[in-house]
């Protein structure tokens, strides 16, 4: 960990010269990003700077404490060194905690995909109420939100939605509901009253830009047509939809829910941006399990992660293996007794890293 803290320390001296280069300070976008990996690094400098000195405090303050022959100083000695180490273990906990690395994308907005899965119809009103959660979940925070493509089922369920949530920190808060849940109650089609299966996909996508997936317009085939479903007068009379078609990775991204074709291409380019973007996520999360297994954040879309269970009420995340007895206030938005605890998991696992 030491030697991690050293090369912070010589890296954040260098930067701090580079930043006052005028040459460098004439090439702003070089400067922004140097300013900003300052500012990362900083606080790490200044608790290690503030764990040397009381170290150093403790070297000078011994002496006074094993060699004098004064017990009133020696008295004073003891208690000092107590205290300060008592602080240098408080500043070496934060140090550790500091130097977990930080997700690069916990700041952004997020896309969230939510497909139907095993149960017919039952699986698409599933979907449906997923998909209420989330934006009631972003409404309480008081993130904006915004419904980029939905495919509706004609008893109110829907094949698949696509939602775009605004809001600082959305990732973070969000990315671990990547996965199949799993909801368990009696459908209300069924006569019988028999307790039935049903699953829906979540793949939550931090939003990115142009500048970090760069999108050759050659490798997209774009396709344009008339919307259906639901959707006013422009519905079946202008051609409106966007396809795109990325033919190197044969991802497809449709939009149809604006009028205008320009609106739709350009959603439909912010969630094909994405999950190319997460590809690459997913490629790197691959070569991390290879090497550590966690229960929290693997990224396979196929896991199992979460079962509401309608006829004892409760909500159970198999990752971390808790249970709230809270399903109708957790499906309304109140989701941060699990978030909470999936972050805190995932935290406690990086930190076995930092030694």
């Amino acid at each position: 960990m030491f030697d991690k803290l050293d090369f912070i320390q010589e890296k954040y001296e260098a930067l701090s010269m580079k930043v006052s280069d005028p040459v460098m300070i004439a090439n702003q976008n070089e400067w922004q990003k140097h300013i900003k990996e300052l500012s990362d690094i900083e606080p790490i400098v200044m608790k290690y700077k503030e764990y040397k000195k009381l170290k150093s405090d403790i070297e000078d303050t011994k002496p006074l404490f094993e060699n004098s022959n004064d017990p009133e100083l020696r008295e004073m000695a003891r208690s000092e060194l107590n205290e300060l180490e008592e602080k240098i273990k408080d500043a070496q906990d934060t140090l550790k905690h500091l130097l977990i690395p930080k997700d690069p994308n916990d700041d952004k907005n997020v896309i969230i995909e939510i497909r139907a899965g095993a149960g017919g119809d039952e699986a698409g009103l599933f979907g449906n109420e997923l998909l209420r959660m989330y934006m009631r979940y972003a409404e309480r925070i008081g993130w904006k939100t915004e419904i980029l493509e939905l495919n509706e089922t004609t008893v109110g369920g829907i094949k698949e939605a696509i939602a775009l949530i605004k809001g600082k920190g959305a990732y973070s808060r969000l990315k671990f509901e990547s996965g199949v849940h799993r909801v368990q109650r009696i459908p209300t089609t069924e006569s019988g009253g028999r307790i039935h299966t049903s699953t829906a996909t979540v793949a939550v996508l931090p939003e990115v830009d142009d500048v970090e997936i760069d999108v050759n317009p050659n490798d997209v085939r774009v396709d344009v047509y008339r919307s259906s479903g639901n959707g006013g007068q422009s519905v079946n009379t202008t051609d409106s939809a966007v396809r795109l078609t990325h033919v190197p990775t044969g991802i497809v991204v449709t939009c149809q829910d604006e009028k205008s074709q320009l609106k739709n291409k350009d959603r439909a380019f912010k969630v094909l941006r994405a999950r190319l973007y997460d590809m690459k996520l997913q490629e790197q999360n691959k070569e991390i399990a290879a090497d550590r297994k966690s229960q929290v954040g693997t990224g396979d879309r196929s896991e199992r992660i979460r079962t509401y269970n309608f006829p004892q009420g409760r909500v159970s995340d198999h990752r971390i293996n808790m249970t709230v007895y809270k399903l109708d206030y957790f499906l309304d938005g109140e989701i941060d007794e699990i978030v909470d605890a999936l972050n805190t998991s995932s935290q406690a696992d990086r930190l076995q890293e930092v030694q």
